[in-house]
């Protein structure tokens, strides 16, 4: 089955041509305003991924869900479901293994400062990246 590699949240993230992109990746702590009524502001940032697809499991489908939650659970903030699915490029060495990178940006308006969750899932693998959300006041 596929193995997530890695994920990782950033200011801004794009995947284009196999290969990521990533400005601000990285941080764990989101300072994020607050607007006159008090409410957390909208804040925007970017999801990256590495995806193992096995030489065997090439050219398949594989549905992958990406969500932000809030530490303790409950529904997601954010969720993303998409088909993970890799070629086999010519010329390339038999048995070999295969990356494949995906990137969504996001905008969210937390609901309170706190401890917030990306998680990964596709196949049997899972992977997750924790932050907090603070908010200067």
């Amino acid at each position: 089955m596929p193995e997530i590699e890695y994920v990782t949240v950033a200011n801004h993230a794009e995947a284009q041509n196999g290969l990521l992109y990533l400005s601000g990746a990285g941080w764990t702590d989101a300072n994020v305003a607050r607007m006159p009524d008090g409410h957390l502001q909208v804040f925007s940032f970017g999801i990256a991924l590495s995806v193992i697809i096995g030489w065997n499991e090439t050219n398949q489908q594989f549905p992958l869900r990406v969500t932000v939650t809030g530490e303790d659970g409950g529904e997601p903030l954010v969720s993303v479901d998409a088909q993970v699915e890799q070629g086999r490029p010519p010329g390339i060495r038999a048995g070999q293994d295969l990356r494949s990178v995906l990137a969504v940006n996001c905008q969210i308006q937390f609901p309170r400062p706190g401890g917030y969750r990306v998680l990964a899932v596709v196949g049997g693998s899972q992977r997750g990246v924790s932050f907090n959300v603070r908010s200067p006041d």
